[in-house]
């Protein structure tokens, strides 16, 4: 019989897969599995629980939470050899991943995708000895997302980035870098990168409009250096997906890519604190088998 382990996180959504713990369970059983479940206690938990399950022979893995939590869930998995099939319940506040898989975030239509066997496999990036399934960025702007207040959070949702997004925009500086990206070279003063894997980035589906998650490849956006008027109007831009086009924009497609910066510059990884550059990012193709809706359209 095969087995299913859940990861859950306790508080996500209002305590969302907490109140439904019985529901899901009894779907999973119902679909065949043998089914277990692990709540979050922390920071490393999920990850912990993960590398677990696996060990313990667990042919699927579910998280069910927000980004950090299949973050931690993905790092957990992805150094072993014999690696679990995932599946994932987004409870969080933007859901990016799920969004860009089209995974509702209603708790019956998300196990329908659990319970459906439609796989897909997907790639994860590397970076140093740490994975990101989603998106990796440095600049001062993509600092927020760990800036914000839990409470805040819960509180108004999405609009929590937004607000903290404001706050941060007069503070936004340029640093000098230079980036290796696929055997080519930029050199010169940027405000912020994006490394992404799919195209929901903060909420936004727009920012990488030509992301796919199983071609091998990076969406890599680069923001060069420009003034606080034109990054507000950059902004508006980014909303309606035209930002790609701007003169100051260099959008392109990589698997390898190394920076360096001058100064410091903090990378985010999925929304959680990633440490200081230098780093290099690495595609790693079609790494896991995932569980996915079956009328979701393949991109690029």
């Amino acid at each position: 019989m095969k087995r299913a382990r859940l990861i859950y996180n306790p508080t996500s959504g209002r305590e969302q897969i907490r109140k439904n713990l019985a529901y899901i369970l009894e779907r999973l059983e119902k679909a065949g599995y043998e089914t277990s479940a692990h709540a979050t206690t922390g920071e490393g938990s999920a990850k912990e629980a993960a590398r677990k399950a696996a060990e313990n022979g667990y042919e699927l893995v579910v998280a069910a939470g927000g980004d950090g939590t299949i973050f931690e869930v993905v790092n957990g998995l992805a150094e072993l050899k014999d690696r679990p099939k995932l599946g994932l319940i987004p409870a969080g506040t933007t859901n990016d991943f799920a969004r860009a898989l089209h995974i509702p975030r209603d708790i019956e239509k998300a196990c329908d995708v659990l319970c459906g066997e439609h796989y897909e496999p997907i790639d994860i990036g590397k970076v140093d000895d740490r994975y990101f399934i989603n998106i990796a960025a440095g600049g001062t702007l993509t600092e927020l997302t760990y800036e914000v207040p839990s409470k805040l959070k819960t509180a108004v949702g999405q609009l929590a980035y937004y607000i903290k997004g404001l706050e941060k925009l007069p503070q936004i500086t340029p640093r000098m870098v230079r980036i290796e990206y696929d055997g080519k070279l930029f050199e010169g003063e940027i405000m912020m990168f994006l490394v992404s894997n799919t195209n929901s980035v903060g909420g936004f589906e727009k920012l990488a409009p030509d992301a796919s998650i199983q071609d091998g490849m990076f969406d890599f956006i680069v923001v060069k250096k420009l003034s606080f008027p034109e990054f507000l109007h950059l902004c508006t831009l980014a909303l309606r997906g035209e930002h790609i086009h701007h003169p100051k924009v260099m959008y392109v497609h990589a698997n390898r890519i190394k920076v360096e910066v001058q100064g410091d510059m903090q990378l985010n990884l999925d929304g959680e604190h990633g440490g200081a550059l230098p780093a290099e990012f690495v595609n790693l193709y079609q790494h896991f088998e995932m569980l996915t809706p079956k009328e979701r359209k393949q991109r690029r």
